[in-house]
């Protein structure tokens, strides 16, 4: 998975969780999603959540933004930054995702939900560092030929 592999703790990232990596900044990975399931009725996405080409939470930025907003500036913008990225936990990145996009990538990918929150835990600060050299949030477009290299 190249680009990717020494963003990651032990250096590899295994598909399941470059599917969820993609689920949440390229919504491309997600394609047919109408055809295999239907919208839930109970619990709608909020507006602006989903989008075709901009993953689950409106791509790298939307993600960056969520993580803002849930109080966790400091952890996205070292990430960002050149400096040392900080870490998050994984209930902490639960509470940021919330239940309906953490079970979504779940069943994308057939991983645990727990699981799938540990290991995006432990590989969002690399790859969002690497999508980001130059401190910049590149443009949409960019981070989607970048998982699809």
């Amino acid at each position: 998975m190249g680009l990717f592999d020494n963003a990651v703790p032990g250096g590899n990232i295994a598909k399941p969780l470059m599917i969820a990596l993609g689920a949440l900044m390229v919504g491309k990975m997600l394609s047919g999603r109408s055809a295999e399931q239907p919208a839930q009725p109970q619990s709608p996405a909020p507006a602006g959540t989903t989008s075709a080409d901009g993953g689950l939470l409106g791509g790298l930025g939307g993600l960056l933004d969520k993580l803002k907003d849930a109080g966790h500036g400091n952890v996205a913008d070292s990430w960002v930054g050149t400096g040392q990225n900080q870490p998050i936990h994984p209930t902490d990145l639960g509470n940021v995702l919330g239940p309906q996009v953490i079970h979504e990538i779940a069943q994308r990918t057939g991983m645990d939900e727990q699981e799938l929150l540990t290991q995006l835990s432990a590989a969002l600060p690399g790859v969002v560092d690497k999508l980001t050299p130059a401190g910049q949030v590149p443009p949409q477009h960019q981070v989607a030929s970048l998982f699809n290299s």
